[in-house]
């Protein structure tokens, strides 16, 4: 019951950010210079007549009032109805649509990878050799410090220009995903092992990972069973705000590998003010974050029961 109580919060939470966004997306378009029926022909230089222009904004609803457009604007996306592209003329949810599959793509297959390598560095390297957990902090530093687009870059050079393993720009098979992956992934993995280790380092000199040694335990057991728990809980908070940016980093690593998605969709509505569609996927990217923060607050619950307390 307390579990459903603290889920039924974080909803209602989540919720008040995506009202909050939708408003202040709302508020920052109608604040935009410009007139937006000149936006919606999305050519100045072709000199639309009054008439014309009467009927877009009568087309569009641009000619109600501010407090009419936003009753209806928020009840098309209770509705799940973002509007129709200004450039493309399409629905927006179907245009998100077509691209989602390619960026989720992307996504899932960094998350499970940073975990997987953040954990395996974490755990065996915490509380080792000096010069071993050096030369790991330096390459951590070293990848958590590259930005997106150099770090595509390098990767392009070693493995596609240079050794030839992976294609440097396609969306065919499977080994056209694994550079756009690890672009996404590894600095993600060398944030999250530096605050892991740092979290075990202090665990493992706690007095009950001692008793736990004392009562015969091998050391893995004594990682992976005892220090390994409390040691997560401040860092899924890291991780939390990682996976939630994924979907920004995607704009980046689309455009360096010349991949469709829904990064490069941002970026091309962006640039040509493409209103319903820019609205479209910053809501979306919003109920990812909100999303991503729940399932981080529930897993501290899974981990440790008292958080909810």
């Amino acid at each position: 019951m307390k579990h459903l109580k603290y889920l039924a919060w974080r909803l209602a939470a989540g919720a008040f950010v995506l009202w909050a966004t939708a408003t202040i997306i709302f508020v920052a378009i109608n604040l935009t210079p410009g007139d937006p029926a000149i936006t919606v022909l999305g050519s100045p230089e072709a000199l639309p007549t009054p008439a014309v222009l009467a009927l877009i904004r009568s087309e569009y609803g641009f000619n109600e009032p501010m407090h009419t457009q936003y009753f209806h604007y928020l009840l098309r996306l209770l509705h799940g109805n973002f509007g129709e592209s200004y450039r493309l003329h399409a629905p927006v949810a179907h245009l998100i649509g077509q691209q989602i599959g390619a960026s989720a793509k992307l996504i899932l297959g960094a998350i499970p990878l940073a975990l997987g390598v953040a954990l395996v560095l974490a755990v065996s390297t915490a509380k080792r050799a000096r010069w071993l957990t050096g030369w790991f902090d330096f390459i951590e530093v070293t990848l958590a410090s590259i930005p997106d687009f150099i770090l595509g870059l390098l990767l392009l050079l070693a493995f596609s220009f240079s050794l030839h393993l992976f294609p440097s720009s396609s969306t065919q098979g499977w080994t056209s995903i694994i550079l756009p992956i690890l672009t996404l992934a590894l600095p993600i993995a060398a944030r999250l092992s530096q605050v892991l280790r740092r979290e075990l380092e202090e665990i493992l000199e706690q007095p009950f990972i001692v008793t736990a040694r004392t009562r015969g335990l091998s050391d893995s057991a004594v990682r992976l069973g005892h220090a390994l728990r409390h040691a997560l809980i401040p860092t899924l908070t890291i991780a939390g705000v990682l996976f939630a940016g994924l979907l920004s980093q995607a704009v980046v690593v689309e455009t360096v590998f010349n991949r469709q998605g829904l990064g490069r969709l941002m970026s091309d509505s962006a640039t040509n003010r493409d209103v319903p569609l820019v609205l479209g996927i910053a809501l979306l990217a919003t109920l990812v974050n909100v999303v991503v923060n729940i399932i981080i607050d529930l897993t501290y619950v899974i981990i440790d029961p008292r958080v909810e307390k």
